[in-house]
């Protein structure tokens, strides 16, 4: 009798309709229509970036689209290795670069709820190194001659500060200063250090601007993945690992590719200009600089399940990761008024507020439907990488997209356009 009881159980349950928590997982869309996309329409993805590869402008890409927890669009084109003549896969993967920062914010915020990590603390509380920090400002002197000068602070860097780039620091690799200068001569890129190599070395060059006055582009999730392992006891890989992408299910995200998987690996074509493959970090072993910048690989389903994770409010398939309120404050505008902006020159992550958007912690977020050449609605959020991944979340529209590309040329911005116009366009509902 509990034999047949327990065989019915387990009738009805590959047979009965998904829970509303299995329905927000990553599950495939009967049709685009059944959520209110364009089967037509999205077509036009595959067609465009088809036309990139045949014209040799990207080796290929990987495209996933979601809407109301379901997959409406998931295809590959191209090649994963142009100069091999090995085709893209949806299963290869990419390195993300700074789309590792949503990745390691979310790990920081997990620390903020319990109680191990405060947003208002000065980052000296938990990294001596950075209490002394000065602001290097550039001044003339009497002949004319323009010299570093250093100032006291007006307010401490905080961690929240790093969490949305307001820190002081900056990258030594956008435009060009005097304190920048001083980061290249501390190689603070270079991929033999240690993440608390690089603090050592940060903490001995002047701030770039005055903590909380400047949103710069930054160092600062470096800073803020060495206070994780600082907090936690851990190292950022294993934090990681453990906390965020082991629960996930992102099986194929981390900071380095296991040798197993490395012929899933994403490269880019060679450069038409010099016939070789342009410089990009080296995941095919555990490196010593574990990037929370910039350092992991993922696949576009493993982004994926991130990206609904964040869209349902802090939780997957049963786990809960962060408290709905603390996904909702991620994606709130936390740029002061009156806060200075170093802006890039792409409209995506464009964070000047009278350009209809500013950041959040971790990512760039909507706060106007217009004043914008990109579509999106008030209250989405995403970020890009520089090898020209980027991503999208939309709340309002219940709708995520993820895009995969190895590509260094100028077609990243281009993309990173092409990416938001393309999946708002196929909303027909």
């Amino acid at each position: 009798m509990k034999i047949i009881f327990s065989l019915a159980l387990a009738f009805l349950a590959a047979f009965s309709l998904p829970t509303p928590i299995a329905a927000q997982g990553l599950v495939q869309a009967q049709s685009a229509e059944s959520v209110g996309l364009s089967s037509q329409r999205l077509k036009w993805i595959s067609n465009d970036l088809q036309a990139e590869v045949d014209r040799g402008e990207i080796p290929g890409a990987v495209v996933l689209i979601a809407r109301k927890g379901k997959i409406a669009y998931f295809e590959s084109v191209g090649y994963r290795d142009r100069e091999a003549g090995t085709p893209m896969t949806k299963d290869t993967i990419f390195r993300v670069a700074s789309m590792t920062k949503p990745i390691v914010t979310v790990a920081a915020m997990m620390l903020v709820e319990e109680g191990k990590l405060s947003l208002p603390a000065p980052v000296s509380r938990y990294l001596p190194e950075f209490k002394d920090l000065k602001v290097g400002v550039e001044k003339k002197d009497e002949s004319g001659k323009t010299q570093l000068v250093l100032e006291e602070p007006v307010q401490q860097m905080t961690v929240y500060d790093l969490l949305r780039h307001t820190s002081g620091l900056t990258y030594g690799i956008f435009g060009r200063s005097m304190v920048k200068t001083l980061y290249n001569e501390a190689k603070v890129q270079d991929a033999n250090q240690t993440t608390a190599e690089l603090v050592t070395k940060l903490s001995k060059i002047p701030l770039q601007n005055q903590p909380g006055t400047t949103w710069d582009y930054s160092m600062s999730i470096d800073v803020l993945g060495r206070i994780i392992e600082v907090v936690s006891g851990m190292t950022l890989d294993q934090f990681v690992a453990q906390r965020v992408t082991g629960p996930l299910k992102m099986s194929d995200t981390g900071f380095w590719v296991e040798q197993s998987s490395q012929g899933r690996l994403a490269q880019p074509q060679n450069d038409p200009t010099t016939g070789k493959r342009p410089p990009m970090l080296d995941v095919t072993s555990k490196p010593n600089f574990l990037s929370s910048g910039g350092g992991m690989v993922s696949t576009a389903a493993d982004y994926a399940r991130f990206c609904q994770f964040l869209l349902n409010k802090g939780q997957l398939d049963g786990v809960r990761l962060l408290g709905r309120a603390t996904v909702e404050f991620m994606a709130s505008d936390h740029l002061p008024i009156g806060t200075r902006v170093i802006n890039f020159p792409f409209p995506v992550i464009d964070t000047r507020a009278n350009n209809g958007q500013s950041f959040g912690l971790g990512f760039a977020v909507r706060v106007s439907p217009g004043r914008s050449p990109i579509p999106g609605s008030t209250g989405s959020y995403g970020w890009v990488g520089v090898y020209g991944p980027s991503f999208v979340v939309d709340p309002a529209e219940q709708m995520f997209a993820v895009f995969m590309v190895q590509d260094m040329t100028s077609m990243r911005g281009s993309n990173w356009t092409l990416m938001r116009v393309l999946p708002y366009q196929a909303v027909v509902e």
